[in-house]
């Protein structure tokens, strides 16, 4: 089967490719109809990756947020039209130990191999979650993200202490919100604060217990452990922040991702005995998880489209390209790809 891939080949330009999906293997061939920008494939889009990983990388397909449905299943166990999110994560082998995100050996999609922006895409059974059709699918196809946040939050729950009074979110973005969410969803006993510099950003987080400007922190304000959702160069002030204003044997959950090394004031990381913990990318029980509290707390949704932005239908390279400079340009939220391939 001849198979359309949309390959980046530099900053800003997409090229049409071609590849070909053996139809007689027992992989799945999915659709793509909804996929995500994630701000990876930006800087990938925009160029803003060093110069060398822009040269290892491309040429490669972007997007490792999305859904599609089932054209074709040689197990006949999934039924064409039947909707699936598809997860990037590629291992290539198995660990009693290292979960499947963290191992080396694994790949990525638009990362270290090609993503989802292909007319169909052939993907090994355990690489599709089944999702209900009554689902938001314009919600669903982020996922993936959703799944980063779960992940991290269920490591949470393994790698701190039992204290769990109060709880700290710094980053007031997509990140820090859609963490905030699943957080009170799963520890609705804690008292969760989210602590960003938008102030029309913070006032969506309604549900949390307190919402405060990283510029006026009460003096006396403490949390029992805290999650890193800023990211890039502001992640080491509020790494700082963190510091200042968590109870002694703390767990501080890093999130954000930086291009460079953040600086820490590791004295007192070790006064106050903190302990570091990083999460990043998620695997297939983590996608499963997500989708069973979408069924266990439908009001997710109702939060989470807080943060659909724009909504573009993709037909053409120029649609592609019309996409990614909204999203650049966008003040908030998601933009979802209706990829009518």
């Amino acid at each position: 089967m001849l198979n359309v891939v949309y390959r980046l080949v530099a900053p800003r330009r997409f090229e049409v490719q071609f590849n070909d999906i053996d139809l007689s293997g027992k992989e799945l061939v999915v659709r793509p109809t909804h996929l995500s920008i994630c701000h990876a494939d930006q800087r990938y889009y925009q160029g803003i990756r060093p110069a060398e990983v822009m040269k290892r990388k491309l040429p490669m397909a972007l997007i490792h947020e999305g859904l599609g449905i089932v054209v074709h299943d040689p197990t006949g166990e999934y039924h064409s039209g039947d909707t699936v999110i598809m997860i990037p994560n590629m291992p290539t082998d198995t660990d009693p130990v290292i979960a499947e995100n963290y191992r080396l050996s694994s790949k990525f999609r638009a990362s270290s191999y090609d993503g989802f922006m292909q007319e169909h895409i052939a993907l090994p059974k355990d690489r599709v979650v089944p999702l209900e059709s009554s689902v938001d699918k314009e919600i669903a196809a982020f996922t993936e993200l959703m799944s980063v946040s779960v992940h991290a939050i269920d490591r949470f729950d393994r790698f701190s202490h039992t204290r769990r009074n109060r709880v700290g979110i710094w980053g007031d973005g997509n990140l820090g919100y859609i963490t905030a969410v699943f957080f009170k969803k799963m520890f609705p006993e804690t008292k969760l604060y989210i602590f960003g510099v938008n102030y029309e950003k913070l006032a969506q987080f309604s549900f949390a217990d307190g919402a405060f400007s990283v510029t006026d922190i009460p003096a006396d304000l403490y949390v029992d452990h805290a999650f890193e959702c800023v990211g890039g160069a502001a992640s080491q002030r509020a790494i700082e922040q963190i510091i200042a204003h968590i109870e002694p044997e703390g767990t501080i959950s890093l999130l954000g991702v930086s291009e460079y090394p953040v600086p820490i004031y590791t004295r007192m990381v070790l006064e106050k005995g903190l302990k570091f913990f990083g999460s990043s990318r998620s695997g297939r029980e983590d996608f499963i998880k997500t989708v069973e509290l979408y069924g266990k707390h439908p009001d997710i949704f109702g939060y989470l489209s807080n943060i659909v932005g724009a909504r573009v239908p993709v037909r053409d390279i120029s649609d592609m390209n019309r996409a990614f400079e909204m999203d650049i340009h966008k003040s908030i939220g998601k933009t979802i790809m209706i990829w009518d391939k």
